[in-house]
């Protein structure tokens, strides 16, 4: 295909020449002939809907209304077993834009694929590289607790940064000083314990309990492998656990012969001063009130940034909260050093990614489903639903990085962004010399 494009664009040139009036130059730096052929005009939006509801979309499917994988002369139709469910929610796998070419590692999972661990009390998934080989930096888990439900005390080699989804929490660690922090959390806030800071989760009392997202700054991480404490003390000798602590071994008849995990229990008392065994007196607090903080208003949606800036604990996690309106689209970047997990919280969207070299793929996302972009790779996410579309773009580092197409052509001398791009001097004066990040249907 590249020699085919590199051929056609010679002769182009070559007929370009030959048809130049004797003395004409064939480049200047204004208007400079091309070397390769325009980008093409075809239209490349979403050929179905995949904001309708699925289960009403297959009682009304027939016949030639199925998705299929066809743009405009291109393909033809599935004569053969076709999942038709999941066709209908990723239109643009099934018939990609024609701007997509070669492969990109497989960068989308859904959460409704991961197998689900379920407890008295609640649930737990999650995704690692087991099931995202690309995610190598970050792993995710989706955890629900019902009202007084506990996500039983451990730790981990790896740090944990979670975002409440639903409900609320009371959260508590202890750091290797033995300063201590117990905190409250809602839909929309955070929690941060570094690696190895054992810590406690708990729902508090209400009508549904709570879900949360756990992230994890190494893609390998497990949560079936986390330290438990009545896991390990399941397999300490009962002599040795009742010298550790100095009492009578009797104390310990009714621990646990094997780990709890997630466990039903009484919620905690309404007030959280009645529930500290001291005064918090850790140097930072180890929550953060997301849910309070105003957004940054764009002209197609909001956002919020969070790092180690505003979040002190919060050393190897920063993250984005956006919302994009109907029609609105993150704007084309790409991330400097670190890759971008992101995780779908409302509406539907659909990502192209760039990964150099001709090679660019494109997929559609829904609630809980998650990316994973690597490193310096452009893409965009686009509003392709009838409702608001919120996310989390999620990073491991300390600090929320970007760059903006938009900004890097409005900061780069006019006449070199013409060489490159043919733009006319009125489309030049409309680049944002200041990042635009969420921007609204074009004009």
């Amino acid at each position: 295909m590249k020699s085919f494009r590199s051929l056609l664009a010679v002769l182009l040139l070559a007929s370009q020449v030959i048809a130049a009036p004797a003395g004409t130059a064939t480049s200047s730096a204004a208007e400079s002939t091309p070397t390769v052929p325009y980008a093409s005009d075809d239209p490349n939006g979403i050929l179905w809907s995949n904001s309708d509801d699925v289960v009403t979309t297959l009682e009304t499917l027939e016949g030639s209304t199925k998705p299929e994988p066809m743009r405009g002369s291109l393909g033809s139709t599935v004569i053969g077993p076709q999942n038709v469910a999941l066709d209908l929610m990723n239109p643009d796998a099934l018939a990609p834009p024609t701007t997509d070419e070669g492969a990109v590692p497989a960068f989308k999972w859904p959460f409704s694929l991961s197998h689900n661990r379920l407890q008295t009390g609640g649930w737990a998934r999650q995704q690692n590289l087991n099931q995202m080989p690309i995610a190598t930096a970050i792993a995710g888990v989706d955890m629900r607790l019902e009202p007084g439900a506990i996500r039983e005390m451990h730790w981990h080699v790896d740090a944990e940064w979670a975002y409440v989804l639903k409900g609320n929490l009371r959260v508590g660690t202890i750091d290797p000083e033995g300063r201590s922090y117990i905190g409250d959390v809602g839909p929309g806030d955070l929690w941060y314990f570094p690696a190895g800071f054992p810590h406690s989760i708990q729902a508090l009392n209400g009508t549904d309990g709570a879900e949360f997202l756990l992230i994890f700054d190494s893609g390998s991480f497990s949560e079936d492998s986390t330290f438990l404490l009545t896991d390990w003390l399941a397999h300490v000798p009962k002599e040795v656990i009742a010298k550790n602590f100095q009492v009578d071994i009797s104390a310990f008849d009714h621990i646990p012969a094997e780990e709890l995990y997630i466990f039903p229990s009484a919620p905690p008392p309404e007030n959280l001063e009645s529930d500290l065994v001291v005064p918090n007196d850790t140097p930072i607090p180890y929550t953060f009130a997301l849910s309070k903080v105003n957004s940054t208003k764009a002209s197609g949606g909001s956002f919020k940034v969070v790092d180690s800036t505003t979040f002190n604990a919060s050393t190897t996690i920063a993250a984005a909260e956006v919302e994009v309106e109907v029609g609105g689209m993150r704007e084309l970047h790409w991330h400097p050093t670190e890759p971008e997990w992101t995780y779908f919280i409302e509406g539907q969207a659909r990502i192209t990614v760039y990964a150099s070299s001709s090679t660019a793929n494109t997929m559609d996302f829904n609630p809980s489903d998650i990316a994973y972009i690597p490193p310096s790779y452009g893409h965009y996410i686009e509003n392709t639903g009838n409702t608001t579309l919120k996310f989390l773009e999620i990073f491991k580092s300390d600090r929320f990085q970007d760059v903006s197409l938009n900004q890097w052509l409005a900061l780069t001398p006019p006449e070199l962004v013409k060489a490159h791009l043919g733009l006319d001097d009125e489309t030049i004066s409309r680049l944002s010399k200041v990042k635009q990040e969420v921007v609204g249907p074009s004009n």
